[in-house]
């Protein structure tokens, strides 16, 4: 059993820096969307992506549908063992993608795309090579394009695997979570070493360039020495990629969550002994950690933009990707076009009525301001590189950094502070999150973001803790 290597001073700032906040997927993130923003203001800024460069575009895929509810899913899934419902999907699905392709007449080259979910192997083969053959029609996938897809391994067969291979997808995501029995059974997802195993050797056999599992730390009856013995059975598998998220537990905004024991979730100490067992045995097994939670190969392209500073990050997850333009398809999709976040409805049947009336099924988003446009730099720049350089970010923006962000500053280097905590240290024109101060950059993040110092103390957290 390896041990975990952490200053006993870290564990100590738990009481300080643990409490409510953003994984800033998106800056500002989703809690700022409002219902002002609809089918009129996306067809604008559609407009704007259509007359923009021919810069290649980034798009997901929505697909929501599951068989079973696994307990500590925080996604926009419909549970339902009803194929009927799913096939009426498709149906709509495609007349969005004819609908988004109407508007971009001259933006039609895609560099990356994405399926997720809900468990879009929930459908058979030939409903994924349908739904593909409607994005070719309109759309041209570019040489060298990153295709990827959620998969669950309990309902993903062979032919699964071939399909997808032959439509051109090149990247896997598979979730296990954990392998320890009596966690898989608390959060209602049994999933074996063996199954899993067996799926990454026959995507391996078919060609597919990466690989990824994910993992979760925080779930209910999780130890260090059990956790410790699934991270041990993933390095057996070798992955390209391994995210490792901390467990959201959100009651108030996930019903479901309810079911799951409370007392049985490993306290906030524990929690970071798990996140810091976790980096140790992929560093320790030779991976290069990608931002906050997330480690590759070092062959892998994430890992070298990591030494390069060039890692970028959208609804997607991390990625060298630098397509300015994402577009969303499906229930509860978020694009990102020109400036504005624009997300469609989770619910079907307002999902249905308008894609039948012909009109985009946006239910809210948020345009941003110019002021967003720069804390969004930063936040992201520290989030994916660790670092933020003052002078290029000057340069970009046409502003005094110190003007702008004097109350930041201070904030970062005044007493009982993330800088003499050890958290980031800001020498010339550079601020930069330390080793130690990685274990907390979602607090590093918070304090650049106006909206979050806007908020009442006293209003319901709508965030996960960040530890």
């Amino acid at each position: 059993m390896r041990e975990v290597t952490q200053q006993a001073s870290t564990v100590e700032l738990l009481e300080r820096y643990d409490r409510p906040g953003p994984r800033y997927t998106s800056y500002p993130t989703a809690v700022e969307f409002h219902d002002g923003v609809g089918d009129g203001v996306y067809r604008l800024r559609l407009a704007r992506v259509n007359a923009a460069s021919a810069e290649p575009l980034s798009v997901y895929v929505h697909l929501p549908f599951c068989e079973a509810r696994c307990s500590f899913c925080g996604c926009n899934v419909i549970i339902t063992p009803h194929r009927d419902v799913a096939a009426r999907y498709l149906d709509a699905l495609e007349q969005e993608i004819d609908l988004l392709a109407g508007q971009l007449p001259h933006r039609r080259v895609i560099s990356q795309m994405h399926w997720g979910g809900g468990t879009p192997t929930y459908y058979e083969p030939e409903y994924l090579s349908r739904i593909f053959g409607r994005i070719g029609r309109h759309f041209t996938v570019a040489p060298g394009a990153e295709i990827g897809v959620e998969i669950d391994p309990r309902v993903t067969s062979a032919r699964h695997l071939e399909t997808l291979r032959s439509l051109g997808f090149n990247r896997l995501s598979m979730g296990v979570q954990d392998f320890a029995p009596e966690v898989q059974e608390a959060v209602n997802r049994i999933q074996s070493y063996e199954q899993t195993r067996d799926l990454v050797e026959r995507s391996r056999a078919l060609g597919y360039s990466s690989v990824n599992i994910d993992l979760i730390y925080g779930l209910p009856f999780q130890t260090l020495d059990s956790f410790g013995r699934t991270l041990d059975q993933v390095l057996t598998l070798r992955p390209d990629r391994v995210a490792a998220y901390s467990f959201a537990f959100v009651p108030w905004m996930r019903a479901h969550m309810k079911r799951l024991a409370e007392e049985a979730l490993p306290p906030p100490r524990l929690k970071l002994e798990l996140l810091a067992l976790t980096i140790d045995a992929f560093v320790g097994a030779g991976y290069r950690q990608i931002g906050m939670d997330h480690f590759a190969l070092p062959e892998d392209e994430l890992a070298r933009a990591v030494e390069s500073r060039t890692l970028n990050r959208n609804f997607m997850g991390y990625t060298v990707q630098s397509t300015t333009d994402m577009v969303a398809l499906g229930v509860s999709g978020i694009g990102d076009v020109q400036g504005a976040f624009v997300q469609n409805t989770k619910k079907l049947p307002e999902y249905y009525a308008a894609i039948e009336e012909k009109r985009f099924p946006i239910e809210r988003g948020y345009e941003l301001a110019d002021d967003d446009l720069v804390r969004r730099h930063v936040i992201t720049a520290l989030m994916c590189n660790f670092r933020c350089d003052v002078r290029d970010v000057e340069r970009r923006f046409g502003i005094v950094f110190a003007d702008c962000f004097a109350a930041e500053l201070s904030e970062l280097t005044g007493a009982e502070s993330a800088a003499t905590d050890g958290l980031v240290a800001i020498t010339g024109d550079l601020i930069e999150v330390t080793g130690r101060g990685r274990l907390f950059v979602r607090n590093v993040c918070m304090v650049f973001d106006r909206y979050l110092r806007a908020r009442s103390a006293g209003v319901k957290p709508v965030f996960s803790r960040t530890v």
